[in-house]
């Protein structure tokens, strides 16, 4: 039936190669029980074949052409048939196993290693198929002991290279498919056991960070639900004495970073565990079970007699990689819990939160989403098609596995708005049920916001926001109106007025008030319209109003810039005693004429502001050469768009690219006084975090381009060809260059680590004025704003850890001491736990 399913073309091959296809469809058709019907479609096939081969024979010169890209031909076609077998097919997947590994053992001596490389990139890259491939390879071994040894080498050697490599998720999947072996009886048992004892040995290493034996011991746990029941069967007494000592690793690793992770802080109703320690008493419940587990495909059962015959391989001895220094091993991790069998009350029973097929369901819906994640449509249909769907509540799965990698901290897996688009599709293909699920889940969420993570309910009103846009921003919003009796500064209030100027940013102002319901009012954003205090004759008696209007019909008449800054001149500056000479220093009053009246002129739009920003860029950078000036700019663009927080953000982003103002600018504005009311906004961490990003890409490139000047005069010295004075000359321009780069690259990082400075001392400055006056005052310090604001230095730390590793020596020195006080200073140790 195998043979049957391929299209024609597949035997068009050289002659030696379709005598071997024809020995292979009558070896099938002996073995597998033909359908009705398929009688005639396996005469048709012979028929093809005998033509084939008379034309391959008679045809001659045609042979000649094809000869040249048919090796090419066959190993895409191998890739093929490998990388599809276990899809939806008429045939069983029994079946479709056996007649592969008929066509497969049959190309052995002509594509051994085309198919060894194949095999092992499968078991690296689709772990949603394990099973699959492992009985493969078991029916493979069981035909050809000698290609069993050398995929058994072949797998070892590319989990060294993983290590190396840093790939810590593929080797754990290469890990996981060596377990699934010893079932298909390709692996011997003790010698799966010693490899697990090395791997736990690493718990005993000195001075390695923690998170390198974490991952050991998790490899271990996390592979014995495919293998455990076979490895207690034949070695017991070691299996005892292993996982006691990852119990006793267990009871003594530090947890000092699990509340930087969890997304809820309360442990009610669904405990947010650790995932070591989720997945150890998993494991725990799986033994006393005796092993048993009902999730697991096993086709290589319906095989057991003949894999039971083959022979088996020893594991070659194998020793982790030993630590060093530029190893980044995988972050810890919180389980994620958000539903559990009463929230499911109608047909299957949700699997509680310590049995092992929690875990299998949830690894393996992560892996489909890992595997198809760029294409939305296919991933929501592999999720759907789930195997044992019907045994299983599996929307509620789903939902819950796709919100765990939302809210994953301290970075989902993948970009965002992938979950939302996967959840929209989801709801297409499920229309009558999966709304249903995300609904409740949304409410549940909504519930729990008092003690839900800061960063997770930034992403949260992100997704539900952009999820509305595309269902008409139609929403139970009555089912909120609690929210309306509590202060404007708790969770519920604060994520429902986010939610509706979120909404705004994807439609309109008049859209959004209609859609919401009149008691609501005071919550729907404010219309976003321009504050220009200079346009209403009433305000002519302010300072500057005059100047205001004559600046405003210069811009008009496409006056020049030196005529602009002539008529800025009668500016009054009330800085006066500290401006020496006329048309220099801080002018306050001068910066907001000209930029109020030149954003009024172009508020139409982004691009019209844009554009002026761009055409003025010679006045502004000349009014804000001081750090007066950039911090003031940063004020007058709030005080006339406050109303309209998304321009706001995209004027300071523009500022920041046209260089007018600098990053270090932009975070003493946003924790200055003038902003404290503003402080708690989804918008102004919009603004700090995309501030920090663009510094961090600025020394990125700039040191790209050190590295790659560094390599050019390396190839170059390396040249022997063209003049001895043309190449001397080549790189002393390359090494005036190098020079250079390295004083750019030594500017960016001290002005990187600057940046970082000013955002953590502010919220130290903050974060003890707030104790020191709770103390004093003996009221309780845990008010929300207290919460948002510890949450957010959480933020800081987490989303841009990788470059905040690198000043850690000057965070400890200067800011982050042993004097200050415990709460705050809790943040920075649960950071640092997280790579110890």
């Amino acid at each position: 039936n195998y043979i049957f399913n391929l299209k024609w073309d597949t035997f068009m091959h050289p002659l030696n190669y379709i005598f071997r296809r024809i020995s292979c469809v009558s070896e099938l058709a002996q073995k597998v029980q033909l359908k009705e019907g398929s009688i005639s479609d396996y005469l048709f096939h012979l028929t093809v074949i005998h033509h084939v081969c008379v034309h391959l024979i008679l045809g001659g010169q045609s042979h000649k052409r094809r000869r040249t890209s048919e090796p090419v031909e066959i190993e895409d076609r191998l890739e093929s048939l490998i990388c599809r077998v276990g899809e939806k097919s008429t045939s069983s997947l029994e079946s479709n196993l056996e007649g592969l590994a008929g066509v497969l053992e049959a190309d052995l001596p002509n594509y051994k290693n085309k198919i060894l490389r194949i095999l092992c990139a499968v078991a690296r890259l689709l772990p949603e198929k394990l099973t699959v491939y492992t009985t493969l390879v078991g029916l493979l071994n069981a035909r050809n002991y000698n290609f069993g040894g050398e995929f058994v080498e072949a797998m070892i050697r590319q989990l060294k290279e993983t290590l190396k490599a840093n790939l810590y998720t593929e080797a754990l999947y290469l890990v996981r498919f060596l377990c699934d072996l010893v079932n298909c009886h390709v692996i011997a048992a003790p010698s799966m056991v010693a490899m697990f004892e090395n791997f736990v040995s690493v718990t005993q290493e000195e001075d390695v960070p923690q998170v390198r034996s974490d991952w050991f011991v998790y490899a271990v746990l996390s592979s014995l639900p495919w293998v455990g029941k076979e490895l207690d069967e034949k070695k017991d007494v070691e299996m005892d004495r292993l996982l006691n000592q990852i119990d006793g690793y267990l009871k003594r690793r530090l947890k000092t970073h699990v509340p930087m992770l969890q997304v809820w802080t309360a442990e009610k109703p669904h405990p947010q565990e650790e995932y070591l320690d989720c997945l150890y008493a998993q494991i725990q419940k799986l033994k006393k079970d005796r092993w048993q587990e009902r999730h697991i495909l096993r086709p290589y059962i319906a095989f057991d007699s003949v894999l039971c015959e083959a022979l088996q391989h020893n594991l070659p001895p194998f020793t982790p990689p030993a630590h060093m220094p530029d190893c980044q091993y995988p972050m810890p991790r919180v389980i994620f819990r958000m539903f559990d069998y009463t929230d499911a009350p109608e047909g299957p029973v949700m699997p509680g939160s310590h049995s092992v097929e929690r875990f299998v369901i949830e690894d393996n819906l992560h892996n489909i989403i890992k595997s198809h994640w760029k294409e939305r449509k296919s991933c929501a249909a592999q999720l759907l098609s789930y195997p044992g769907k019907n045994k299983i509540p599996l929307n509620y799965h789903i939902v819950e596995v796709i919100f765990g990698e939302l809210f994953q901290l301290p970075c989902p897996p993948h970009i965002d708005v992938m979950y939302t688009t996967l959840l929209i599709e989801l709801c297409k293909l499920q229309p009558g049920s999966l709304p249903q699920v995300l609904a409740q889940a949304t409410e549940m969420m909504y519930v729990r916001l008092d003690t839900m993570n800061t960063i997770c309910i930034d992403r949260l009103l992100n997704w539900f926001s952009h999820h509305l846009s595309n269902f008409q921003f139609r929403w139970s919003w009555d089912d909120w109106v609690d929210c309306l009796a509590l202060d404007a500064d708790k969770p519920k209030p604060k994520f429902v007025k986010e939610v509706l100027e979120k909404c705004m940013r994807l439609s309109y102002h008049q859209r959004i008030v209609d859609i919401v319901p009149p008691t609501f009012s005071g919550l729907i954003p404010a219309d976003p319209i321009f504050f220009y205090k200079y346009q209403d004759e009433a305000n002519s008696a302010l300072p500057g109003y005059a100047v205001a209007i004559a600046v405003g019909n210069a811009i008009k008449n496409r006056a020049s810039n030196e005529e602009i800054l002539t008529v800025l001149k009668d500016v009054p500056n009330p800085n006066q005693e500290d401006d020496d000479d006329e048309g220099e220093g801080f002018n306050p009053l001068k910066i907001e004429v000209f930029l109020q009246t030149l954003l009024h002129l172009a508020a139409k739009s982004f691009s019209h502001s844009f554009s002026a920003l761009a055409k003025f860029h010679e006045i502004l950078k000349a009014l804000t050469d001081c750090d007066e000036g950039k911090l003031h700019i940063l004020r007058v663009v709030y005080e006339v768009w406050k109303n309209h927080p998304q321009m706001v953000s995209v004027l300071v982003d523009k500022l920041i690219r046209t260089q007018i103002v600098d990053c270090a600018a932009v975070a003493n504005w946003l924790f200055s006084p003038s902003m404290a009311h503003e402080f708690t906004r989804f918008y102004v961490w919009e603004i700090l975090h995309s501030t920090i990003r663009k510094m961090n890409k600025h020394v990125q490139k700039i040191q790209k381009e050190l590295e790659e000047a560094k390599d050019k005069l390396e190839r170059q010295q390396h040249k022997k060809v063209g003049s001895r004075r043309n190449s001397e000359d080549e790189d002393g321009q390359l090494e005036e260059q190098i020079e250079r780069l390295q004083e750019k690259v030594e500017s960016a990082q001290s002005e990187q680590k600057n940046l970082f400075l000013v955002i953590f001392q502010r919220f130290i400055m903050m974060l003890t004025e707030h104790l020191v006056r709770c103390e004093t005052g003996s009221v309780d310090f845990s008010t929300p704003w207290y919460k948002n604001c510890i949450e957010r230095l959480q933020q800081i730390f987490l989303m841009h850890h990788v470059t905040i590793q690198q000043y850690m020596g000057t965070l400890e020195n200067l800011l982050f001491t042993a004097e200050l006080d415990h709460h705050i200073l809790a943040v920075y140790q649960q950071f640092c736990a997280l790579q110890l």
